[in-house]
C-alpha cells in the first residue's frame, strides 16, 4: 500500500490519532447528572450548526440519495453519498457491550455526507471513555427517545450504521456490503466469509487466520 493510501485511511479514522477504539477509561462515579448538565451549559452550541447536525431549513437543498431512521421514527436522516468511503464489521468490546450484539456493522462517511431532518434535535450522546453522556468527540449518537443507535461521531468522520437504511434495493444495500473485519481479536464468534480479518484496526495490525 502506497503512502499516500496510508493516509487517505488515517484520515478515514473517526477516532483521534492515538485513541484505541476502545475506552479505556475508568467511570468516574463522583459524576452526578447535574454535572453533566452544567458542562453542557459550558460547552455552547456551535456544533449544531456544523455538519452533520444542520437545521431543518437546509431539507430540500440535501442530494439525498439513502434515507435512514431509528426503531421509533423520530430521527431521521439522508445521506448524499451512493456508497460509503469504507465499510466493516467491527468486533471490540465497546461495540458488542454497547450495541448488545456479537459485532457492529458500521460505513465510513464524512460530515457533509450526513444530514439529520431535525438537525441535533432528539439525539443523545455518549463519551464512550470519558463515561458522560454531552457532545464531546469522539462520541456515540443513538435516540434520545427509543436509544437506537445512529452512528459514532469523529472529528471528521462518522461511521454510520447501515441496518437501518431504508435500501431501495439490493444492488444498493450491495454498496454498503463490508469489505473486512477489524478487533477481530476480540470477537465472541468465528466468522468464514473469506474477508481480511485484522487483529485490532485494519492497516496498523496483524491479520487473522479464518479457522477452518
Amino acid at each position: 500500500m502506497s503512502s499516500e493510501t496510508k493516509t487517505v485511511e488515517k484520515d478515514r479514522d473517526p477516532y483521534p490519532q492515538g485513541t484505541n477504539h476502545e475506552s479505556r477509561g475508568k467511570h468516574d462515579t463522583t459524576t452526578t447528572h447535574a454535572d453533566e448538565e452544567k458542562e453542557k451549559q459550558k460547552q455552547g452550541g456551535e456544533w449544531r450548526d456544523q455538519p452533520p447536525y444542520r437545521t431543518s431549513g437546509e431539507n430540500e437543498h440535501f442530494d439525498k440519495k439513502h434515507e435512514a431512521q431509528c426503531n421509533c421514527g423520530r430521527i431521521k436522516y439522508w445521506l448524499s453519498r451512493d456508497k460509503p468511503i469504507a465499510s466493516k464489521y467491527c468486533h471490540c468490546k465497546d461495540c458488542q457491550s454497547l450495541h448488545g450484539a456479537p459485532l457492529q456493522w458500521a460505513a465510513v462517511f464524512k460530515k457533509e455526507d450526513l444530514h439529520f431532518e431535525s438537525g441535533a434535535k432528539g439525539l443523545a450522546f455518549y463519551h464512550s471513555e470519558k463515561k458522560h453522556t454531552y457532545h464531546d468527540l469522539p462520541c456515540k449518537v443513538s435516540c434520545a427517545y427509543c436509544h437506537a443507535p445512529i452512528m459514532d461521531e469523529g472529528r471528521n468522520m462518522v461511521l454510520m450504521f447501515p441496518a437501518i437504511i431504508k435500501f431501495k434495493d439490493e444492488a444498493a444495500k450491495k454498496d454498503f456490503e463490508p469489505s473486512m473485519h477489524i478487533f477481530y481479536s476480540r470477537r465472541c464468534l468465528d466468522i468464514k466469509d473469506g474477508k481480511p480479518k485484522w487483529s485490532e484496526l485494519d492497516d496498523q495490525s496483524d491479520l487473522i487466520d479464518e479457522v477452518a
